[in-house]
C-alpha cells in the first residue's frame, strides 16, 4: 500500500476522539485502502488485532445483515468481551438505518469508530441529528497529480523550466514531466490504476466498473427506494452525466438541461432532471460550482458550474477523443483547489467572468486556467477579469504551454505543473 499521508494523517488526528470519523468519497477513491492503513498504524502502535474488528458491508459475509439491529448485534457478538475495541465499517449505506445501530454502539461500547461510505446521502441522513456533532467528515478524491507521481515510483530529476523535468519512474523507464502530466489528464487518478503505466484498455474497462456501479447500484436503486418515477429513467439519468460531462466548465442549470432533453424526445421533467443531478452530486461523480458576485460579494441564486471528480471518468465517459482539454485542465485546477482545502465559487462580473474564486479563513486568491496564452488576444481576455477586481488579493494566471514573465500588471502568471506540484505557493 502507497500510503495517501495527507488523509492518514487526518484519520491519526482524531483517533480516539469521542467523534465517529466518516471518510465519503466516489467510489474506487481509496477509502477502503485508508481504513487499513489506520488499522495497520493502530497494530503498529501495540493494539492486538482481536481489538480491530473490520466489517466490509459489501462482502458475502454480511449478506444478511440488512438494518440497524441486525447490524447492531452482529457487532456487539464479534466485540465480545474486548476492551476499547476500534471498529471500521467500510461502504456501509445500504444498511438500512445504520446511522441508528453506530449511534448506539457509541453509547453502549467504550469504542473508536471509522466509517467509508460513497455517498453524501450518508451524511444527510439520520446521522448528523443522532450524533449531534459527534462525528467528522474527511473527503476523499482520487489521485492529485503530485500523489499521481507517488504511485507511479517518479523521482524528478530537474531542468530548467518544469518542462524539462525528467522523472525515473518504478519500472525504469524516463518520461518528461509534460508527458506524465498528460497521463494524467487523459487517464486520471484512481489508484488502481495509477500503478502501472496507462492502458487505454485496461482504464476503459476499470472505469466502466465504477460507472455502472454507480449509475446502476448506488443512484438507480436508490432512486427506486424513494419512489422516483420517469419513463427510461436509467437513459434520462445517463444521458444527464453525459451531458454534464461534455459541458465541465461551462455555465449551465437544471432548466437548460431538461430542455436539452426534451428537445432530444426525452420525457425528462425539470423535478427529474434535478433529481438526477442531485444524486450524481451525491455519488461524488461531480460537484456544483456556485457563482460569486465580485462586486455585491454574495453568493448567486442560479447558476453555476459543474465539474467531474476525475479526469479519467471524463475520457472514458468522452469515448477517449481527448476534447476540450483547456476546460479538463480548468476541472483538474479545480480538483486540486478542493484537495487542499479551499471554498471554491466562479467569479461573476459584469461582462466577465474568474474562473476560480478560491477561499480560506483571511485568504482569497483569483484564478484564471488556460492551455495557452502566447495569442495576444488570448492573454488580453485572460487577464482582462482581473485586472477589473479592485482589492489587494492575489490574482493568478494558471497556464500550461508557452513561457511568460512571472508578473503582469501584479497579475501572477503560474505554470500548471509548477501549481499543481506546489511549486508556487497558495
Amino acid at each position: 500500500m502507497i500510503t495517501r499521508k495527507k488523509y492518514l494523517d487526518k484519520l491519526i488526528a482524531f483517533q480516539n476522539a469521542d467523534l465517529v470519523k466518516v471518510v465519503t468519497g466516489v467510489r474506487r477513491c481509496g477509502k477502503s485502502t485508508l481504513l487499513e492503513m489506520m488499522r495497520q498504524h493502530l497494530s503498529e502502535q501495540g493494539v492486538p488485532d482481536s481489538r480491530l474488528l473490520m466489517f466490509k458491508m459489501e462482502s458475502m459475509e454480511f449478506v444478511d445483515v440488512v438494518n440497524y439491529r441486525d447490524l447492531y448485534n452482529l457487532v456487539r457478538q464479534r466485540v465480545g468481551g474486548e476492551k476499547r475495541p476500534y471498529l471500521f465499517f467500510d461502504e456501509l449505506q445500504n444498511v438500512e438505518s445504520w446511522e441508528r445501530a453506530i449511534n448506539s454502539l457509541r453509547v453502549d461500547l467504550d469504542c473508536d469508530i471509522y466509517i467509508t461510505g460513497s455517498n453524501a446521502f450518508l451524511l444527510s441522513s439520520e446521522l448528523a441529528t443522532l450524533l449531534s456533532g459527534r462525528y467528522v467528515e474527511i473527503p476523499m478524491q482520487p489521485l492529485m497529480f503530485s500523489e499521481y507521481l507517488d504511485f507511479r515510483g517518479a523521482q524528478l530529476q530537474r531542468g530548467k523550466t518544469s518542462a524539462a523535468d525528467v522523472a525515473l519512474l518504478s519500472d525504469g523507464s524516463f518520461a518528461t514531466l509534460a508527458s506524465l502530466f498528460e497521463q494524467y489528464r487523459t487517464f486520471g487518478g484512481f489508484p488502481f490504476l495509477a500503478l502501472d503505466a496507462p492502458d487505454e484498455a485496461r482504464h476503459r474497462d476499470y472505469l466502466r466498473s465504477i460507472y455502472q456501479t454507480v449509475i446502476i447500484r448506488d443512484i438507480m436503486m436508490r432512486a427506486k427506494r424513494r419512489g422516483q418515477r420517469a419513463v427510461n429513467s436509467q437513459d434520462v439519468l445517463e444521458r444527464i452525466c453525459g451531458f454534464l460531462s461534455g459541458n465541465i466548465g461551462n455555465e449551465t442549470s437544471v432548466n437548460k438541461i431538461a430542455g436539452t432533453l426534451q428537445a432530444d424526445g426525452q420525457t425528462a421533467t425539470r423535478q427529474t432532471a434535478a433529481f438526477y443531478i442531485s444524486t450524481l452530486v451525491e455519488a461524488y461523480l461531480f460537484s456544483h460550482v456556485r457563482r460569486y458576485d465580485l462586486k455585491g460579494r454574495e453568493l448567486l441564486k442560479t447558476g453555476g458550474k459543474y465539474y467531474i471528480v476525475d479526469p479519467g471518468m471524463r475520457s472514458y465517459l468522452d469515448n477517449y477523443r481527448n476534447t476540450d482539454t483547456g476546460r479538463v485542465l480548468e476541472n483538474i485546477v479545480y480538483n486540486q483547489l478542493k484537495y487542499d482545502e479551499y471554498d471554491v465559487m466562479v467569479g461573476h462580473l459584469r461582462g466577465g467572468e474568474v474562473d476560480f474564486v478560491a477561499m480560506k479563513p483571511r485568504e482569497k486568491v483569483y484564478i484564471q486556467v488556460t492551455e495557452d496564452m502566447r495569442d495576444e488576444e488570448t492573454m488580453r481576455r485572460e487577464l482582462a477579469p482581473l485586472r477589473k477586481i479592485g482589492d489587494e488579493y492575489r490574482k493568478m494566471v494558471v497556464v500550461q504551454d508557452g513561457t511568460y514573465p512571472s508578473d503582469i500588471d501584479g497579475i501572477e502568471i503560474v505554470d500548471a505543473v509548477d501549481f499543481l506540484l506546489h511549486n508556487v505557493k497558495l
